[in-house]
This record gives C-alpha cells, structure tokens and sequence, in this order.
C-alpha cells in the first residue's frame, strides 16, 4: 500500500490503519463542492463525471469540475489547482469557457429554464496578475481563489445556508430577489447632512437584502471593505440570546442602495417638523443593504424560528459611499470594541485613498501598497505580512507599518502640500493609481530577487537565525532600491526613472542588489543575531546604512546622500540628546530628594540627611569653587552633589530607603526584585556611568539611549503626573 502512496495512520495491536492524501487538484475540487454544498445548493454533481453539451456533435462535451444550481441560480466552475504558488494567466481556459458559453447556457436552460446563470475559474496557489483579472472579468467570467472560497466554507460554518445571501449577493448585485415583500412602515428624517429612515423588519427578510462588506478576498472588488469577519463565538452567543427569549433594543445601522432615482417612499398625510412617516419601499435586489454596524444580531437570528416574526429595530443611511460607510463603522467602534491598529491601516488604506488631500493619499498608497505586498500570490511577501486582523507567525511577521516606512523613507512617493507636489518622487506618475502598479511591480521585482539568493533566510522568517526577512530587513532593503533609482538617476541626467517601466529599473538595479546579497549571505550567527537584536527608534536606519555601506564598498560609485556623515557621526549620533535627558534627571532628583529631606528633618535637614563624608567632600569642593565667585552667585553643600551621590543619600539606612524613596525611586517592573535596596536603585550608578560617557565624549549606545528615554519618561514626566 506504501508503493501506491498510502501512509500509515495508526498501528494497532492486530492491524494497522492507512490514509492516502488526496492529490491536490481533487481536494481544491472537493473543496469548491463542499463550499456550495454548505451553501445550500441542493443540485450539484456527484463525481467528476459529469459533462456539458455544448454543441451538436456527439463528441462535443466539456468535462465539469463542479456543477451547483438551487431554486434561483446555476453556477458552472472550472477548478485549477498548482501545488506549488505560481503566476497563471489561463489564457486556454478563459478562451474555451468563452467559445463553449452559448452552447453550454442551450444546455443548462433545457433543464433550469428560468436560472440565472455564472461561469465561475476557480484557482488554488495561483498569483494572477492585473492583466490576467481583466481578462477574466472581461469575459463574463468570476474569478475565485482558494482564499474567497475558504471564506465562504468557513462563513457558512457560522451562518448555515443564511451564507449563501453573501455569495448571491457578490455574484448578483443588483438584480432582483423573487417573492420579496419589501413594504415597510418607516419614518424619514436626516442626520449629519444624511437622509435616513428608520424601521422595524423581520430578519429573514432583511438577511436576503443584507450584504456585509468583510475584509476578505471575497470582496476586494468592492474595496473599501471593512467589516471584521463574524466570530463564530459570538454569534453562538447572540443565537442563544435570541433563542432563550433575548432580544436587542438597539438599532441595526445599514445604508440602503437607492438607485439612480432613489427610494420610493409614500408619505402618511400628517408629518412633524421635519420628520414624516409613511411606506418606504426597500430594494428587491440582491446586496442592496449593506450592514454596518450589527452584524452578529442580524445574523444571529439566521438559524432561528423567530426570525420571520421578530422585528428589529433599523436605521437605514440612504446611498452612502464606502468611504462614509467605513467613517461612520469606525466612529461607532471607537466608543465600543477597539479597532486594532492593523485593522485601522488597512481601513484608513481604503479611506485616504481617494482624499482630496495629496498627503492623505501618499499615506494611503503605502499602505495600500504594503498590505497588497502581503496579500498579492505574485509578491514574494505573500503570505508574511500581518494584515487586518491576522495572527502573527514566524513567517507572518512582518508589519504594515515597517512595510509603508520603507516605501516612505525610500522617496518614491514624494513629499507633498494638501493641494501640491513639494517634492516628486522617483516613481510618482500623477496619480495613485499609476505609481502604484509600476511600484508594486518593481518592489515585487527587488525582494524577489533577495528571496532567490537568500533562500535559508527566506524559509526562517522571523524566527530562530533568520535576520533578513523581518521588519528592519524588509523596510531596509525597500529602501536601498529607492537608493538605487535615486543614483542612477543622478549618475545620468538622462535617466528620468518615472518613464521607465519596473522590469528596466530592476536590470539596471540587479548589480547593486547582488553585492548587497553577497554582503548578508556571508554574515556569521553572531553577525546575523546582532542585526536581529537592533530594537528602538534607529533600528531600522542602522539596518540601511549598514546596507548601503557594503554596497558602496563593492561599488565605490555608489555614495548615496548622507552616509558618509552617518558613518562619521554614528558613534555619537545619541549624546546630544542623551546629555538633555541626564540633565533633567539630575535637576528632577536634586530638587525632589532635598524635599524629602526637608519634610523630614526641617531646617537641619543637610546635616541630618546627608552623610557625613559626603557633606565633608561637599563643603570642601565648595570653599574651592566659590573663591572666584562674586556675592550673591556662591554655591551650597547640595549643588555640590552628583547623581551617583544622591543614592548614597537615599539609601544610608534601610529604614530612611522604605520611609522616604523606596516607593519613588524604584522603577516601575522593579517592585519584587530581588537584592533590595541596592538592586532597585542600581538604574542610578548606570546614569551616573552614562553622564561621565556623555562629559569625555564617549559614545552614547542605541540601547543606552532608549533606556535613559525609559526612565526620562517614567521619573520626569510620569511622576510629576503622579504628584498632581
């Protein structure tokens, strides 16, 4: 059984149990069917035997995959499964579903006379370029990967057939639902410059107009999008809610497509102020009422009894556009369950794309063109960047954020006023929608490049060894190509980057990317960890320079803006900031120990409070530097005190430590550490080491510098918070 591909599954004492993996192409078909089966189609095929006339011949039949009709619609898929992620371009399958279409409808209308009917290319591990979709579409066909098809399976999980309004509504728009009664009693009003209505209607019949705009690939032909997917928990909840005799007083808010001539509404004769009351008569068509907020309510009730007698309550928004839509789903989800932050750049992708401000819509393409990094079969990021709400994974490591500041800090966009272009870059073309096509495909080009030649790191990801393929890597490495364009630009005044087309900046950037490849690939362990340990605020541009250094050891032409002085002025890049930081520490605790002190000991507190050696050194170190000092501008003992010294001030006696700085001067996290009293004031000798770096002009380290931005943080600003 092993020679024919069987694998053992369990050994028993007298028996063994064997499983034989499916071939991929069978289980992507099974799939599909399963999908539509779950979708309540009730007629589909039984094997994968069944085929089409499409003409008179008798040879002239086509095998189909899957077959799927119900009471209103036939749907005929064609399913291609890789298995391995691969580009397609199913030039012969969208030719053939074409040139056999009218024979095939002839056929199907013999036996489903009055079905609508849609020609579906399903795809498994394909990438399909913006070429190969508008081919499809184009002819009449609805292209589905296994990702929209995954999303419909798992939706009907959730949902039961009540799901299969979502698919109708995706493949139906618009056209009309039989048998619907679409009166109701409704009052009219406006709202924020919007007119609304506001109703009560059954469920059921809502949950045939209702279409949810899920951020999935199921409907990114819809962008913007953004819906989170409905959590199978939750609804379980909401329907045993609804079951148990519970109900929602709150209203469900949706927004009611019009059409060109609006809604029809008949008003009662009487009205009030600016309100009226009357019939309104809601669409009959498919994805003609989109759901914004209430989601898990409305289809709570889709496996219930109840739902063709309950009503609920409605506030229907007419004709809103999707931008208005996801304004008013985030302005709702502000006051309720937080919008994570990955969610809100890919919501905000949507929303500041079309913005009449110019920096609104930069902001928008890198985010759009991050998150289509991540989601695009054709990106050799597919896969790895967290978009929406994704779990992370040592693959599915990298950010949208790092992804966009690669994308910014590289200078292909351009800096911007709300009305101008301040400053054009490399790639922009006037619009986002041209810059982004030749980007994406260049970027896309450049990482894939990185991707053959380093293929361990590739596989790693993010976790243990790998330090190419995470966030700082992949930011860095987006920005050395913006490097590239930006030298051969300069080298050649006739060389205008934003007329050449991705595949020609990649060849001429191919030599500065191999020596930058060469450089990585021959790092050692403790060269890579030390790359993947880069953490704060200059992380990612130590990541780049150091990138754009070997480069330009390999090829000396390449000199890009500013490293040279970065490599001059990297050791002591933090010292600066650092000396500020130190001072106001220092200024912080001499004012507020000598407080303590005072409280305690009165006008005898420096004599009583400090050490004697310590007031012994203080006085002498006074008479010193007040002899040259005019009346009036003489020092004390206390402003003789350094940092270190006012630990020692603290901490004499345990008693005096616990009484007057314990609670104070112990960092946040340090509570329970062990060492007492030596271990939770130990931050203060690292600050006294760091001010004497700072005074000799020695170098300031990235992660002595986040630590003092810590403790600034949390003594100077936070405690003086606290005291308030």
């Amino acid at each position: 059984m092993e020679e024919n591909g069987w694998v053992l599954d369990k050994r028993n004492k007298r028996s063994v149990r064997m499983r034989k993996p499916k071939p991929h192409d069978v289980a992507f078909e099974d799939r599909v069917w399963a999908a539509f089966a779950k979708l309540g189609f009730r007629s589909l095929n039984k094997d994968r035997r069944l085929t089409l006339k499409y003409g008179t011949g008798e040879n002239e039949c086509q095998q189909i995959d899957v077959f799927a009709a119900d009471d209103d619609v036939v749907l005929v898929v064609e399913c291609k499964s890789s298995a391995e992620t691969k580009v397609g371009q199913f030039k012969k399958d969208i030719e053939a579903i074409q040139g056999k279409r009218a024979g095939s409808l002839r056929t199907i209308k013999t036996e489903f006379a009055s079905h609508k009917v849609k020609f579906i290319l399903a795809t498994n591990n394909y990438g399909v370029t913006k070429l190969t979709a508008d081919r499809i579409a184009s002819a009449d066909i609805v292209h589905m990967n296994e990702e929209v098809i995954d999303y419909y399976l798992g939706l009907a999980d959730h949902l039961g057939e009540a799901a299969r309004f979502q698919l109708l509504g995706n493949l139906f728009a618009g056209q009309k639902i039989p048998n619907l009664d679409h009166e109701v009693v409704a009052i009219e009003a406006s709202m924020g410059g919007h007119k609304y209505y506001s109703f009560s209607i059954e469920p059921d019949r809502l949950l045939k107009l209702g279409y949810i705009l899920h951020r999935s690939k199921a409907n990114s032909s819809l962008m913007p999008t953004y819906q989170r997917l409905i959590k199978k928990t939750r609804l379980k909840n909401v329907a045993q809610f609804v079951e148990s005799g519970g109900y929602f007083p709150n209203s469900l808010i949706l927004s009611l497509e019009g059409g060109p001539r609006g809604l029809k509404f008949d008003p009662f004769p009487k009205r009030s102020g600016q309100t009226r009351a009357g019939i309104l008569h809601l669409p009959q068509t498919f994805r003609a009422a989109y759901v914004i907020d209430g989601q898990h309510r409305l289809y709570g009730y889709s496996a219930s009894a109840r739902a063709a007698t309950d009503l609920i309550p409605v506030v229907a928004f007419v004709s809103l556009d999707r931008s208005d839509q996801m304004r008013l789903f985030m302005q709702i989800n502000e006051n309720q369950q937080a919008v994570p932050k990955n969610l809100r750049n890919t919501l905000n992708a949507d929303l500041l794309y079309a913005s009449d401000d110019l920096r609104e819509q930069a902001r928008a393409l890198r985010l759009v063109l991050a998150q289509r990094l991540g989601e695009d079969k054709v990106s050799p990021l597919y896969g790895r960047v967290q978009v929406g709400e994704d779990s992370k994974t040592p693959l599915r490591c990298l950010t949208i954020d790092a992804v966009a500041r690669g994308l910014d800090r590289g200078g292909f966009i351009g800096t911007f006023t709300k009305t101008e272009v301040k400053d054009i870059g490399t790639f922009y073309r006037g619009s986002n929608d041209a810059t982004g096509d030749a980007l994406f495909e260049y970027i896309t080009l450049g990482v894939d490049h990185v991707r053959r030649h380093l293929d361990v790191q590739y596989k790693l990801g993010s976790s243990e060894g790998g330090f190419v393929f995470i966030n700082n890597g992949i930011e860095s490495i987006i920005r050395i190509l913006g490097d590239v364009v930006l030298h051969l630009a300069a080298h050649d005044g006739d060389y205008d980057p934003r007329k050449q087309d991705a595949q020609a900046l990649y060849d001429d950037a191919v030599p500065y990317l191999d020596s930058m490849v060469e450089y990585l690939e021959g790092l050692g362990p403790a060269a890579g960890l030390e790359y993947r340990q880069l953490y704060g605020s200059g992380a990612g541009t130590k990541y780049w320079r150091r990138l754009q250094q070997a480069i330009s050891e390999a090829r000396p032409e390449f000199d890009p803006p500013g490293l040279a002085d970065y490599l001059r002025d990297e050791q002591k890049q933090f010292n600066d900031e650092s000396r500020d930081m130190i001072d106001e520490l220092e200024a912080y605790m001499k004012d507020d120990v000598r407080k303590r002190l005072e409280d305690k000991y009165g006008a005898d507190w420096f004599k009583s409070g400090v050490p004697r050696n310590l007031r012994v050194e203080a006085g002498k170190m006074m008479i010193e530097r007040n002899a040259d000092r005019l009346a009036g501008q003489e020092i004390t003992e206390w402003d003789c005190l350094y940092i270190v010294n006012y630990r020692d001030v603290m901490t004499q006696t345990q008693e005096l430590w616990r009484e007057l700085f314990e609670k104070r001067y112990t960092p946040p996290g340090d509570e329970q550490k062990s060492g007492g009293w030596k271990a939770r004031s130990s931050w203060i000798a690292r600050v006294n080491d760091l001010r004497n770096d700072v005074a000799h002009q020695r170098t300031v380290s990235v992660d002595d510098h986040d630590y003092l931005v810590t403790l600034h943080t949390w003594l100077v600003r936070g405690q003086t918070d606290n005291d308030l």
